[in-house]
């Protein structure tokens, strides 16, 4: 697989609290120059990132973020506002206090709301694996496909673990075929990234995949 064609799923990620305006202007220019799906960004830099690419890259942001435990009226109206600020794609965490109590039907009309508050954008919805046993996973791939959100994600990489290949797999497996996969969390190599992609993940959330590139370009001037 080529660089290329890694750096295509990748959506180029800033999340850390204290970015400034200046980072994640040069966020976007990489993720502009290697050809990336997305820049994925806090949400109060989304006005001023669209403002700045226009539409020559896609902006996705997060709500609900890192832990999820927002209600479902707080993260709808973040993703309405994220949307009318220019947002693209949206990533939501859901309530993992819903997972452990079963409450199906509230994880359910959560990403319902939040989906319906994205309109034609697209949903990403984080289910924070290294925090679900293997049945609460399953389980979670049935609503998320119910719920008809584009995409199950596996972590924050805000946790206590990112992505591993053994749930990419189990996520790929047990979703409807329409919802894609998204792998966040400790993607640093390239070697790393072809694998998700070959397992069934078709977007990956890391900033390292960049700089990979960035340091496999040749200097000006030599040969």
């Amino acid at each position: 697989m080529e660089i290329k064609d890694i750096l295509a799923a990748c959506d180029h990620t800033l999340l850390r609290t204290d970015c400034t305006a200046q980072e994640i202007r040069e966020l976007c220019d990489d993720a502009i120059r290697f050809g990336c799906a997305s820049v994925c960004i806090p949400p109060a830099h989304v006005a001023g990132a669209k403002r700045y690419v226009g539409d020559r890259m896609k902006i996705c942001t997060v709500i609900g973020f890192p832990n999820g435990y927002s209600t479902a009226v707080v993260k709808a109206f973040e993703a309405n506002d994220a949307v009318q600020n220019g947002a693209d794609e949206i990533d939501m965490v859901i309530n993992l206090c819903f997972v452990k109590d079963q409450c199906w039907d509230l994880l359910l009309d959560e990403i319902r709301r939040v989906k319906r508050a994205c309109g034609d954008k697209l949903l990403k919805v984080i289910i924070e694996c290294c925090l679900l046993t293997e049945a609460e996973k399953i389980r979670m791939c049935q609503i998320v496909s119910e719920a008809g959100a584009e995409y199950i994600k596996t972590s924050t990489g805000f946790s206590k673990g990112g992505a591993t290949f053994d749930d990419v797999a189990l996520l790929r497996a047990n979703c409807d075929p329409a919802v894609k996969v998204k792998a966040a969390g400790g993607i640093s190599t390239l070697e790393d990234a072809e694998r998700f992609l070959e397992l069934g993940a078709e977007r990956l959330g890391t900033s390292r995949i960049v700089k990979i590139a960035k340091g496999l370009e040749v200097p000006p001037g030599t040969y």
